[in-house]
């Protein structure tokens, strides 16, 4: 067994670290003994509960390598369980044990899990287990519930449902530990669907199971369900219970939350804060104060949820001696550094402009964005301070409108921006692919003079690349006097999905002669360069040399790009190796790189199993469906196009319509697949009727094969021709007067219908016409696309 692979993957980035303890542990294994002092299992458990550091176990270590003991396997378990569970030895040392060890049995592989999982490493401890499975080390029914919660933990349900695939293979479905490790999985990640089906179907039902089941019902707020799963309990818990009074007082029902914690036998430090928060969420405020002095009558220790909640009822009620009290309680538990209690504790002293602003970052920083919007509305003077704290707080929040609209209020109000707020206003206009603001802003920095920074710089770089905009994107990095790796990423990436290949590539090996070392986006966009242009050669050496000469592991999102270079270029078992050579779980845009490139070039058997592997392991995802679908209509197999439907409707899933957005005159305008309320859907047809007749004229004919129905050809031509970006390129020749280009946003991937029907218009009306589609833009102009027909 060797694990180079995994140490070289896993801890690159440490290696002199590593190398040093690597010396070590090389001389001591390889050291040849003049003498064999005697150790027994007895004497090993003697010396390893002696063992307060590194030295006394390196000692234990060598002894059991010179007498042979270490090939002893309970005797190296027990060696490896110490390593893992002692504070003083790191893992990567502890995996270097591991690696050495012949004949590691699953206890030890177990073992390491284990210890990757609880130290935060999760996605190592996935890795374990496929390097387990390749040295055909069998698992057993401790090693699935370790694999299945280290996919909870990073909410992997894709992953998680491919380990319960390997579950049901290997038979271990019926053991109540694996079955409660999976319920919990897709509870956590919020598939109540699978985890009730698991539930309901399980032969055993323990405490964990109901537990589970419950939680994450609570999780989703379902009230109803939640009651009848806590009802049907054959023996209610004190876990149970808890979440049931955290659930009911989030919703509203304080009263059956007080009575089910008075019919409790037992309560524990957390359902008394579950109580007390509810009576606070729900305004109950002197009620949650009296609750609090009972629960310190009752010696019970006290938490930061509840003294959070008491602090605030104290704000509401304004008793601020009695919160100067609790606050000294407060200093004496030593738990006055938590973020929530400092904000708590702004309320009940006088708040001065620093502590609104503090408390305002604080409620921003906690996800709290409407009440920190509440206090900034209620506060008696605002600051730039003030401002910047909200408005980046909203941007960092994804609630970009909201952005914008406060920051034309703070423009109303003569407050002269500085550069956070800036940033996150630009930020915003990215997102919302509002141009005209976008442009205003960058005119008000150059009008006052603003100093362009490297993170105000990149955001003005980023923000017109992703409208478009290449020309003053380079305007805007060429005027840089300092640029970081992030703004050389921002222009690699940029020029890439803007059809400027070849010059994204010139300005990554120009990158590296300034000194800059690339990181892990960079190659996100060399290898997106690549797989643009179908440059499959050039992305091989990329993606090699990320190891090799940069010392960079490449992660889940560069394995997807090139599987979809690879696909893409008609490799598609090379493609597929990859994917299963990949040393972490596939993610569900892998796989759906390689189906798109089936469906691309019409391998329809790979494409049917990738397409029904991927509906099984994510039954609600609708891409999947929809691509299987046309993938089957392409061969006209109809029967199974209505198998795959009938599969969608019976799963509750909805195809996602196309949507295209386009901007004239300021002003936002939103058109789906087969449009009829927009207010100016007459001037539109008519527009569509025109554009029909002049695209014959240029020798279009309708891909009729993008319709994946059953219908006769002229109601094809019809539904091809009200497809999302027809209508707005239609809106847009009516609205946007030449030589502005028409600039169009859709959620989806154009069809090849629509791309070569964009071109022809941009040459038939003599206009430029901008598509930024799912994954990238086409520059449309005189006849020709910027992507040179390879999207």
């Amino acid at each position: 067994m060797s694990l180079g692979v995994l140490i070289a993957h896993l801890s690159l980035m440490k290696l002199s670290k590593l190398n040093q303890l690597s010396s070590a542990l090389k001389s001591t294994f390889n050291h040849k003994p003049t003498f064999k002092p005697t150790i027994t299992l007895s004497i090993l458990e003697t010396h390893l509960h002696n063992c307060h550091n590194l030295k006394q176990f390196n000692r234990i270590l060598s002894q059991m390598i010179l007498t042979g003991f270490i090939s002893d396997t309970f005797a190296a378990s027990r060696l490896l369980k110490f390593s893992t569970d002692s504070p003083f030895i790191g893992l990567d040392y502890s995996l270097q044990i591991f690696d050495r060890i012949e004949n590691s049995n699953g206890f030890m592989w177990n073992t390491m899990m284990r210890a990757y999982i609880q130290s935060n490493s999760a996605e190592k401890a996935l890795l374990l287990y496929k390097l387990m499975v390749k040295n055909n080390v069998g698992p057993d029914n401790y090693t699935y519930p370790l694999v299945v919660q280290a996919c909870a933990v990073r909410l992997l349900e894709f992953g998680g449902k491919e380990i319960h695939d390997h579950v049901l293979k290997v038979g271990f479905d019926s053991d109540v530990y694996v079955q409660n490790t999976l319920i919990n999985m897709y509870a956590v990640c919020g598939n109540m669907r699978d985890a009730r089906k698991l539930f309901d179907e399980s032969p055993v039902l323990d405490s964990v199971s109901w537990n589970s089941i419950l939680a994450g019902y609570v999780q989703k707020g379902d009230v109803e369900e939640a009651k009848l799963i806590f009802d049907q309990m054959p023996q209610r818990n004190i876990i149970a219970s808890n979440s049931m009074i955290v659930l009911l007082g989030k919703m509203g029902q304080v009263m059956e939350a007080w009575k089910l914690f008075n019919e409790m036998d037992e309560k524990d430090m957390v359902s008394w804060s579950a109580l007390i928060s509810g009576h606070e969420q729900n305004g109950m405020y002197e009620e949650a104060l009296v609750m609090f002095i009972e629960m310190n009558a009752n010696g019970m220790r006290l938490d930061e949820v509840v003294v959070v909640s008491v602090l605030s009822a104290c704000a509401h009620l304004s008793i601020v001696k009695t919160g100067k009290m609790i606050h000294g309680l407060v200093i004496r538990m030593g738990i006055e550094s938590y973020v929530n209690l400092q904000n708590a504790l702004i309320h009940i002293h006088n708040l001065d402009q620093i502590s609104w602003n503090s408390m305002i970052s604080g409620y921003m920083k906690c996800g709290s964005v409407e009440q920190a919007r509440a206090l900034f509305d209620v506060m008696p003077e605002k600051d730039i301070v003030s401002w910047s704290a909200v408005i980046s707080g909203y941007a960092q929040h994804d609630c970009f409108s909201e952005t914008l609209a406060l920051f034309h209020e703070m423009q109303l109000g003569q407050i002269r921006p500085d550069e956070t707020i800036l940033v996150s206003v630009i930020s915003a206009c990215t997102h919302l692919a509002a141009l005209d603001q976008g442009k205003w802003v960058h005119a008000y920095i150059r009008k006052n003079g603003l100093k362009v920074n490297v993170i105000l710089g990149t955001t003005l770089l980023d923000m017109y690349m992703k409208c478009g905009c290449v020309e003053n994107a380079l305007e805007v990095f060429n005027g840089m006097e300092e640029k970081g790796v992030s703004s050389w990423n921002a222009l690699i990436i940029g020029l890439a999905v803007n059809g400027l290949v070849e010059r994204s590539l010139d300005m990554f090996s120009e990158m590296k002669n300034d000194g800059v070392i690339p990181n892990e986006i960079t190659f996100m966009g060399v290898l997106g360069a690549c797989r643009h242009m179908g440059l499959v050669d050039e992305g091989r050496c990329h993606f090699a040399s990320m190891i090799e000469k940069h010392g960079i592991e490449p992660n889940v999102k560069h394995y997807g790009c090139m599987v979809d270079l690879l696909g893409r270029a008609g490799l598609l078992n090379e493609a597929e190796k990859l994917i299963e050579s990949m040393p972490m779980a596939p993610d569900v845009a892998t796989w759906g790189a390689l189906l798109g490139a089936c469906k691309k070039h019409g391998d329809t058997e790979m494409g049917e199993r990738v397409g029904r592997k991927l509906i099984e392991l994510q039954p609600d995802h609708d891409g999947f469906h929809v691509l299987l679908s046309n993938i089957f209509a392409s061969k006209g197999d109809w029967e199974d196009v209505l198998e795959v439907r009938g599969m969608m409707k019976q799963q509750g899933v909805v195809k996602t319509p196309g949507c295209s957005l386009i901007e004239a005159n300021g002003v936002v305008h939103e058109f789906l697949a087969g449009d009829k309320t927009h207010p100016w859907i007459n001037k539109v047809e008519g527009m569509l009727n025109e554009m029909a007749k002049r695209l014959k004229m240029e020798g279009y004919a309708p891909d009729t094969n993008e319709v994946s129905l059953d219908i006769d050809e002229e109601e094809k031509e019809t539904t091809l021709f009200r497809h999302s970006e027809k209508l707005a390129i239609a809106f847009g020749l009516l609205t946007i007067s030449p030589p502005t280009p028409i600039r169009i946003m859709k959620n989806l991937r154009i069809c090849n219908d629509c791309h070569t029907a964009a071109k022809l218009i941009s040459k038939a009306y003599a206009r430029e016409i901008v598509v930024r589609d799912r994954h990238r833009f086409h520059h449309f102009k005189e006849g020709a696309c910027s992507c040179m027909d390879y999207w």
